[in-house]
């Protein structure tokens, strides 16, 4: 695991408006702070990846998503709880505040409480949700180790949180939180 230092030096990264590449679940993700237009913007253009995409956040613990999505009544509400922690992202109705840059237009946005270790402690070090999208170019396989990230993006991103991913093979599950239907596998 990351030692302290790391992590600190991470979480300074992205309030100081960084973008960093951390382990998640199954690839290197990029984040950075969801809010800080500048960040995210010199994000897309690091991917070379379409604005209406949106994007995935990531959370250590449900309040950090509060002022973000709108939970739904049970009993999905359960059933999205249930699966949190853990390798499942919902896509949710958005709060009015949030900026089309992060749904790429839509009404909703894809959110995730997440069980990685590092992931989570980062959020929680950070005080906040994080982007997290795969570390690759658009349209490019996802990225899986700090030699590949290093290499795809050298010092474009500016720090690369070292870690093992967790145990999937593949990219979380999206579901729709308003339906329970599976939109990734």
């Amino acid at each position: 695991m990351a030692s302290k230092l790391h992590i600190d030096r991470a979480a300074r990264t992205v309030l100081a408006g960084g973008i960093v590449a951390y382990p998640t679940e199954a690839v290197y993700g990029l984040g950075c702070l969801p809010f800080e237009h500048d960040a995210v913007r010199r994000l897309i253009a690091l991917k070379q990846r379409s604005r209406r995409k949106g994007f995935v956040l990531i959370a250590a613990e449900l309040g950090q998503l509060d002022d973000i999505v709108i939970l739904p009544e049970r009993p999905l509400r359960d059933e999205i709880l249930a699966s949190w922690p853990g390798p499942v992202t919902w896509s949710l109705p958005a709060r009015s505040r949030m900026p089309d840059w992060l749904t790429g237009g839509r009404e909703t946005v894809a959110v995730r409480v997440t069980r990685h270790p590092l992931a989570s402690l980062l959020c929680r070090r950070a005080g906040h949700a994080l982007v997290s999208t795969s570390a690759n170019l658009s349209g490019r396989a996802p990225l899986r180790s700090v030699l590949q990230v290093r290499r795809e993006f050298g010092a474009l991103v500016d720090y690369v949180l070292p870690g093992a991913l967790g145990d999937l093979t593949r990219p979380t599950v999206i579901r729709d939180g308003r339906t329970g239907a599976t939109l990734r596998a």
